[in-house]
């Protein structure tokens, strides 16, 4: 079906849609309550008019539509088609981090506290996440000194006859000696979760009481074991900040911009306590308002598995309030208020965050900044270039054995590859293996198309190859007149630069951060001329396979690709997808089946061995 089409039957039902480019890249993601109204309002002469959504809708090529059954299946569909393709025109937390929990295995009799990546629905108890990672390490390290856990996974069962080391430091009571009892260590579980849940105000009134008993029982070893657990806890504590006298339990989320950045910086604030906080980047954000990013943030963020607090305080009211907050609800299995506060405490604390996310994206930015600096100005310097290489192509050729050779150039620009500029080339006038010829044509295509429309030149050519790959890509330069952009070539093996003024190939530092970058745009070419050509060896060896069956020519070959999708699909598919496909007639579908599905040969009545089935022939084969 056409565009046309696909708009005229979209229904009016809750659910998600997909923008597609001319690639087939899906270039957007957005949920509605009703799919109709939406997607129909890009395509309307009326809508609003801003740069985001105009560009948008000039790459519309196709769309696909997921149908939920209310608007908060369809959102929580939205961000995890976001997470999985990364479109180009929604908003992306590109931190991609899992940030660690955790976990305390009570469905064992004799928990244990481990790392977790996740959070799983299988009955233990998860803590966390930590943000930064390194809270985690610091929270296990102390909960381990403070409680003796034990950190084994064999089976407890009381019958070893001596303990293992953590006995003899302290670290566990042995129960696999049976030296502890159950319910001994489950007072000790208890303690463990007491200060996971921040409730260690509570706990430190324990100890001490505890401490002052022994002592007066005058057992002085115990009491000096749990005088350095109070003193560690209180060391804990205090490094804590306090910034509110309730025992409340918040996520606070502040947002600042600058320019097509922003930057989002999280408050992680149990029992009143600031445990850890972390800041997170967006780019190409120009466009969208402040509560579009935080709503972004949240529905990214906390997909991973994080369990919200029960109060979610942000900088600015996002779109959808009451259905993130529900969804929130679900995570938390309990009540989550989410607002934007206007003033009063609540408010300072928003402002702080704030204020945070603002230092947090100068730095970021200077950072950014400074390094791609670095970079360009150390380019210019060991290549001896006129001027910083802001845009740097890359190019490389791919074959097998002369077969399917095709070519690519990729594009690194102000710091960072820019796929949007990518280009494919399938080699037209070169037969067999011949990588110079193949590359002279890719380069000749290039330019010349670029003289041609007048569109932006590099301002330095990377190939990769060696000195044979440089001198090609100079002369074929050198006849269409562009003899003045620079060339270099990056060889694989010793990693050398090669150059057009110096006989000797240029040796960088394996840590300089111009090599890194070169490296970087050469294995990106590698990378895009190898996927083009296994696209290109893949279709041909379906093509090839699918003639081989009678009755199969080029219209039902076309028909099948283009309804199963891939060659895979093809060989995989039952006989009623065949025949689902126009063009394919049951009979004709039970003829391709049987071609990749061979009946297994009957057993001989007669006790001999039975006839061994025709080898399938390589071009099957290769399928």
């Amino acid at each position: 079906m056409t565009l046309d089409e696909k708009l005229a039957r979209v229904p009016d039902r809750p659910g998600v849609y997909l923008y597609k480019d001319a690639k087939a890249a899906v270039i957007y993601v957005g949920k509605a309550a009703s799919l109709r109204s939406r997607v129909r309002s890009y395509f309307q002469e009326g809508r609003p008019r801003d740069p985001k959504t105009e560009a948008l809708v000039r790459q519309i090529r196709d769309l696909e539509y997921i149908v939920t059954d209310n608007e908060l299946e369809a959102m929580m569909l939205e961000a995890n088609l976001v997470r999985k393709h990364r479109p180009r025109y929604n908003i992306i937390l590109r931190d991609d981090k899992h940030y660690p929990f955790l976990k305390l295995t009570t469905t064992e009799d004799f928990p244990r506290l481990v790392v977790a990546r996740r959070v799983q629905k299988d009955g233990a108890a998860y803590y966390g996440p930590f943000y930064p990672a390194t809270a985690m390490r610091e929270t296990l390290r102390l909960t381990r000194q403070l409680f003796p856990l034990r950190t084994c996974r064999i089976k407890i069962d009381g019958t070893l006859e001596r303990p293992c080391l953590q006995y003899y430091i302290h670290r566990c009571n042995a129960p696999c000696t049976g030296w502890e009892t159950k319910e001994g260590y489950a007072k000790t579980v208890r303690e463990v979760q007491a200060f996971l849940e921040g409730k260690d105000d509570d706990l430190a009134k324990v100890l001490t009481q505890e401490m002052e008993a022994a002592a007066a029982e005058m057992k002085f070893e115990r009491a000096a074991l749990l005088r350095d657990q109070i003193q560690s806890l209180n060391k804990v504590r205090e490094r804590q900040k306090i910034i509110s006298t309730e025992e409340v339990d918040q996520d606070i989320i502040g947002v600042v911009r600058e320019g097509g950045d922003a930057c989002v910086e999280l408050f992680f604030v149990r029992r009143g306590r600031l445990l850890g906080q972390e800041a997170f980047f967006f780019d190409r954000v120009s466009g969208f308002r402040d509560g579009e990013v935080i709503a972004a943030f949240i529905k990214q963020f906390y997909a991973r598995g994080v369990v919200p607090a029960a109060e979610v305080l942000v900088s600015e009211a996002v779109p959808d309030e009451a259905l993130i907050a529900e969804w929130l609800e679900r995570l938390r299995g309990g009540r989550v208020e989410l607002h934007a506060p206007q003033r009063g405490r609540k408010r300072e604390f928003v402002a702080l965050a704030e204020e945070n996310a603002a230092i947090a994206l100068q730095g970021h930015l200077l950072s950014r900044g400074n390094r791609q600096q670095l970079v360009l100005e150390e380019l210019q310097r060991v290549l001896g270039l006129p001027a910083p290489p802001n845009r740097v192509e890359g190019y490389d050729i791919s074959h097998t054995q002369g077969g399917e050779q095709v070519g690519s150039m990729v594009v690194w620009e102000n710091g960072a590859m820019k796929p949007d500029d990518y280009k494919r080339f399938r080699i037209r006038t070169v037969q067999g293996a011949d990588d110079f010829a193949s590359l002279q044509e890719v380069l000749g295509r290039r330019f010349g198309k670029a003289l041609e429309d007048r569109t932006v030149l590099p301002d330095l050519v990377l190939i990769d190859g060696g000195r044979g790959q440089l001198n090609v890509g100079l002369k074929t330069l050198e006849t269409l007149g562009l003899d003045y952009l620079p060339v270099i070539a990056l060889a694989k093996q010793q990693e050398e630069v090669y150059t057009a003024e110096s006989l000797q190939p240029i040796v960088l530092d394996r840590t300089s951060p111009a090599l890194q970058t070169l490296q970087k745009v050469r294995d990106e070419a590698h990378r895009f001329a190898i996927t083009y050509h296994r696209k290109l060896r893949t279709r041909r060896t379906i093509q090839s396979i699918l003639d081989a069956i009678p009755g199969v020519g080029p219209t039902i070959r076309t028909s099948l690709l283009k309804t199963l999708g891939s060659a895979r699909r093809v060989r995989e598919a039952t006989v009623a997808e065949l025949a689902a496909t126009p063009k394919v007639t049951p009979k004709m579908a039970q003829r391709i089946y049987d071609y990749f599905h061979p009946p297994a040969a009957e057993p001989a009545s007669d006790g001999a061995a039975a006839p061994s089935s025709p080898e399938p022939g390589s071009d099957r084969a290769g399928l």
